[in-house]
């Protein structure tokens, strides 16, 4: 197969493979005949459409003609305009589908934590209160690993990490405190046996104030410095602490705890013409599966949920969950038309690239990574999770923030899927799912699973099966890529002044 129809409804297919002018597609009994190159993961129109009339992909809208176009021609950002605009109203009409998907009764082997959360990993970290730390932080790590290296500690599966950041003082109104958030999300996560809270002292982001942030913590697990108040060798004191967590978090054992215990976050970038095909609706399977055995999954990118807003508005479970969301849409619109920015601009050179022309195009594929279940919550950015079930999350779709944002709101793993590639990682497992099978083949140091076989005859209930399988060995402890490599990293929403 060459090409593929998507929905009944649609206006265009999309090329699975390169399609050469001259060449026919046979489509809803008419046979329509390329007039262009046209690579694969873009679209090819169906129908004559004059100027200013919608394209249809997925069933819906994904902008209008910039002039008229005749059948097979290649669709793209050059002849397709986007149709959004500013703010807008919204009527609630919910969508009460029931999911019939079986409890499976499934289990993977996670360190159980004192406040009944579930880790899949058991890393001990260093937090700095504010960057002016950051080279401090990265000095102690240093010298614990060089020392468990050296066989001075008990050797264990526990990885040592400093978050480099670069806020925590000069920062004011929402920018400080979602930045005090953010830290106290980490400090706080599942996947940490053990936590140096590493402090200046001067700073905005005061230690006494934030330690209260953390509320009612394992105080033998979190331990503060403050490297102003000490007299002497800051770094001796902090390397004597860390060792203490660490020999600590060495105990630790994994048991069997059930499916329902994963929270996973579901994140997109680098985006083509297959992620809405192959890739996020294999995630929007696996992540109707999670939430029918229990469990939690979150959806974030708000600007690329812009253009598909109402499929989730109307899977809301209540009228106060579609009002929030109304909000987290209508407030990121405002973000954008507040700096003078249009709410429409977003697919980057790369995703046009790939075959998404517009931003209805990348949200209408990218909303497909939350399945079909309802929203039983929404967060605003750096709250932390209080529903199972589906949940939406306001964050960006900037890659590391939003993966951050994700992490930090207390997901153990974010599933991430890509269709040009991408090697990065987050504060916890950032495992990349493929859209296409070369990338698969191409970088087989970036991604760990590839959905390109659904379009090359792997059904998928048997896709979904062994996704299943992998999610929940990564959860007991199999590595995936971005951890192999030691690409981890945190990066904080930032909106406003910088003192």
């Amino acid at each position: 197969m060459k090409y593929i129809k998507i929905n009944p409804a649609d206006t265009v297919v999309v090329c699975l493979q390169p399609m050469q002018k001259g060449e026919k597609i046979e489509i809803d009994g008419r046979v329509v005949v390329l007039l262009q190159d046209t690579p694969a993961g873009h679209k090819v129109l169906i129908s004559d459409t004059p100027e200013g009339a919608d394209i249809i992909k997925y069933g819906y809208p994904i902008g209008h003609a910039r002039e008229d176009l005749q059948a097979g021609q290649w669709v793209n950002e050059h002849n397709l305009k986007t149709n959004l605009k500013g703010t807008l109203t919204y009527t609630y009409e919910p969508v009460g589908e029931q999911l019939q998907i079986a409890c499976e009764n499934r289990t993977f082997r996670g360190y159980e934590r004192r406040n009944g959360e579930v880790g899949i990993r058991n890393e001990v970290w260093v937090v700095p209160t504010v960057g002016c730390v950051n080279g401090i932080a990265e000095r102690i790590v240093s010298i614990v690993q060089q020392e468990v290296a050296a066989g001075q500690l008990p050797a264990a599966d526990v990885q040592l990490h400093a978050w480099h950041h670069n806020y925590g003082c000069s920062q004011l109104s929402d920018d400080h405190e979602n930045t005090r958030k953010i830290l106290r999300d980490i400090v706080l996560h599942p996947n940490t046996g053990g936590v140096l809270v590493l402090s200046l002292g001067c700073e905005n982001n005061q230690p006494e104030d934030f330690m209260a942030m953390l509320g009612d913590y394992d105080h033998d697990r979190v331990k503060l410095l403050v490297t102003q108040r000490v007299s002497g060798d800051e770094v001796a004191e902090g390397t004597a602490i860390l060792r203490e967590l660490y020999r600590q978090a060495a105990t630790d054992e994994r048991t069997e705890v059930p499916a329902s215990k994963l929270r996973v976050g579901l994140k997109c970038g680098g985006s083509d013409g297959f992620s809405g095909i192959t890739a996020n609706p294999l995630v929007g399977e696996f992540s109707d599966w999670l939430v029918a055995q229990g469990g939690t999954s979150i959806l974030t990118e708000v600007p690329e949920m812009f253009g598909a807003e109402t499929i989730l508005m109307n899977r809301c479970e209540t009228p106060e969950l579609f009002e929030q969301t109304v909000k987290l849409i209508n407030d990121f619109k405002e973000y954008f038309l507040s700096h003078g920015e249009p709410v429409g601009e977003n697919p980057s050179p790369g995703n046009k690239a790939g075959g998404i022309s517009t931003l209805e195009d990348k949200a209408l594929g990218c909303t497909q990574k939350c399945g079909r279940a309802p929203v039983s919550g929404v967060l605003a950015y750096g709250d932390r999770l209080q529903h199972n079930g589906l949940n939406l999350l306001s964050a960006p779709g900037n890659d590391l923030v939003a993966a951050t944002a994700l992490a930090s709101a207390g997901c153990q793993m974010v599933l991430f899927t890509t269709g040009r590639g991408t090697p990065f990682g987050t504060f916890v497992p950032t495992m990349k799912i493929s859209t296409n099978s070369t990338l698969y083949q191409n970088k087989p140091n970036w991604i760990d699973f590839n959905a390109g076989m659904l379009v090359e005859g792997t059904p998928m209930a048997e896709l979904l099966a062994q996704f299943v399988d992998y999610v929940l060995e990564v959860a007991s402890g199999r590595p995936v890529q971005n951890e192999v490599n030691g690409y981890r990293e945190i990066s904080i929403f930032k909106n406003g002044v910088t003192l």
